[in-house]
């Protein structure tokens, strides 16, 4: 039986498909359906307002990513992710950002500068939406930051993997975070100090913010699930000595900073 209410995120008639795929994604980053929640492609449609196509499209593009699980003549199932899950997801999410951001010391910075003013709007929204501890408010911001962040590291099949590993380690956090009620204060709140160290070229200081940031995620979470830190396999990686300065030039100064 869905749970979700129609209308928390309005649907365009331009590109159905990736709309309900965006508003189901948006419920299970924010614990919204429950894992072991199952419905239809019907109840989907008519949750909606669509025919059946978009939705079934949509829906079987989430169990492709591992979002959904297609159960025969049931419909679609939210999955349940334990701890072994987060630790896999985490330790991916981990190795991929400190091996990036080693690559980048090695290289002339191929970033374009012209971004700091998006990027930096990213940050104060997903800022305010973490110290206000708002949720449903707060996986939307997040992830629309570290998207944006992502494209400084330079490779967009590893910032289309960090996403895909991040909307599932929100899927995991989110149900341990609404059961605590009152999140401020709770969450990672330093995406602007983050964004302006990549300003100033400080490589050193961002790579060692994103070892602090999946440091604190990886203590909150196992402190919330009631797990042992014992078993996370990469708290070596993120203690180690971080990356220097940018190579190559300085970039143009953004000359609207934050707007």
């Amino acid at each position: 039986m869905v749970v979700i209410r129609a209308g928390r995120l309005p649907i365009q008639r331009n590109s159905l498909r990736e709309q309900i795929a965006g508003a189901l994604r948006e419920e299970l980053m924010a614990g919204r359906l429950a894992a072991g929640s199952n419905f239809t492609v019907k109840e989907i449609a008519e949750l909606y307002g669509v025919s059946a196509t978009p939705a079934r499209e949509a829906l079987v593009d989430l169990a492709a990513q591992g979002l959904l699980r297609a159960e025969h003549h049931r419909g679609f199932t939210v999955p349940e992710f334990g701890w072994a899950d987060f630790l896999e997801i985490f330790e991916a999410r981990a190795m991929l950002t400190d091996s990036a951001f080693r690559q980048l010391a090695l290289r002339p910075p191929g970033y374009d500068w012209s971004r700091l003013g998006s990027l930096r709007r990213r940050a104060e929204a997903a800022t305010r939406a973490a110290r206000a501890g708002q949720l449903d408010v707060m996986v939307g911001c997040d992830r629309r930051f570290w998207q944006e962040m992502t494209v400084f590291l330079e490779n967009r099949r590893i910032a289309d993997y960090l996403d895909w590993l991040r909307v599932q380690s929100w899927m995991f956090a989110a149900p341990y975070l609404r059961a605590q009620g009152e999140l401020s204060g709770v969450c990672w709140t330093r995406h602007t100090e983050l964004v302006e160290r990549i300003a100033d070229q400080d490589l050193s200081g961002a790579h060692r913010m994103m070892n602090d940031y999946n440091l604190f995620t990886v203590r909150l979470l196992a402190e919330l699930a009631g797990e042992s830190l014992d078993s996370v396999a990469v708290l070596g990686l993120l203690t180690a000595e971080p990356t220097g300065a940018l190579p190559g030039p300085l970039p143009t100064p953004d000359p609207t900073p934050g707007r």
